[in-house]
C-alpha cells in the first residue's frame, strides 16, 4: 500500500471511530427563546462562527476534533455569524455577553455561564456544566 493510500485509509478509519458533532443550526430569532427554556433541563452551548475568519475555522476544527459529549448531555447550537449576525447582536443583549468572533456561550438555567472566545475556546470546558 502506497504512503497516500495509507494515510488516506488511517483518516478514514479516524473519522468511523469518532461521531460527528451533533449542531443545532441557529438561523431563527425565536430559537433564543427555545434555547433559554431548553437550558433548565440541559446545558446549552452556542458557538459564534465567523466564515470569513481564519482564526475561527481553526477554532471549530479544534472544538469538533476533541469534541467527546453527547446530544443528551449537551445540546450545541452553531450560529453563522455572516449570515444571521442580528441573531448575534441579540444573544449579546439578551445574555449580556460581548460580541466576540469565534465565541462559545454555555447557557444554564436560562443564564450564562461560561463564555470563551477565540483560542480560548476548548471542548473540555463543556464538561464542568454537565
Amino acid at each position: 500500500m502506497g504512503l497516500f493510500k495509507m494515510l488516506n485509509f488511517q483518516k478514514e478509519i479516524s473519522k468511523q471511530e469518532k461521531p460527528e458533532v451533533p449542531w443545532h443550526i441557529l438561523v431563527k430569532m425565536e430559537q433564543l427563546d427555545e434555547i433559554r427554556e431548553e437550558s433548565k433541563t440541559r446545558p446549552i452551548a452556542i458557538f459564534k462562527h465567523s466564515t470569513r475568519c481564519g482564526v475561527s475555522r481553526g477554532v471549530l476544527k479544534m472544538f469538533e476534533k476533541n469534541y467527546t459529549l453527547s446530544d443528551n448531555q449537551v445540546k450545541l447550537y452553531f450560529l453563522d455569524l455572516i449570515q444571521n449576525r442580528d441573531i448575534s447582536n441579540e444573544i449579546a443583549a439578551r445574555f449580556k455577553v460581548h460580541h466576540e468572533s469565534p465565541q462559545f456561550i454555555v447557557i444554564k438555567n436560562g443564564a450564562v455561564v461560561h463564555h470563551d472566545s477565540h483560542h480560548s475556546i476548548e471542548a473540555a470546558h463543556l464538561e464542568r456544566f454537565v
